[in-house]
């Protein structure tokens, strides 16, 4: 079965009005209105690093016991959260490079190379 939803654990965690720590959560892949819909935000086009925000509230759906995820909360996680759920959205939505092996034809000494994908 193809899978549209995605368990998570943050680093650190939400912390919400009344002090209680949210850490596991549930991200589902994104559409193409996901990621086109925010650019027509004026949050977005004053400020387009805001898409992250507009974008992660769009994609996680849950929260620890939160499930209505708005940009507010997106907002209100810690840095090595954000960067986190950037990631993860990456990864389940398929937007990560791969990493090959490869070894040089002179010393044989073997490394690995990041390729980029199509049109990056």
């Amino acid at each position: 079965m193809f899978s549209t939803e995605y368990e998570f654990t943050l680093p650190k965690g939400y912390i919400d009005a009344e002090g209680n720590l949210h850490r596991e959560g549930v991200m589902r892949l994104a559409t193409a209105a996901d990621e086109i819909l925010p650019l027509q935000d004026p949050r977005v086009e004053r400020n387009p690093a805001y898409l992250l925000i507009i974008l992660l509230s769009r994609v996680v759906i849950k929260l620890g016991k939160i499930s209505q995820i708005t940009p507010k909360i997106i907002e209100g996680l810690f840095t090595e959260d954000l960067t986190f759920l950037q990631n993860f959205y990456n990864q389940i939505n398929g937007n990560t490079n791969e990493q090959i092996q490869t070894e040089c034809p002179k010393c044989h000494h073997r490394y690995e190379v990041e390729t980029m994908k199509l049109g990056e």
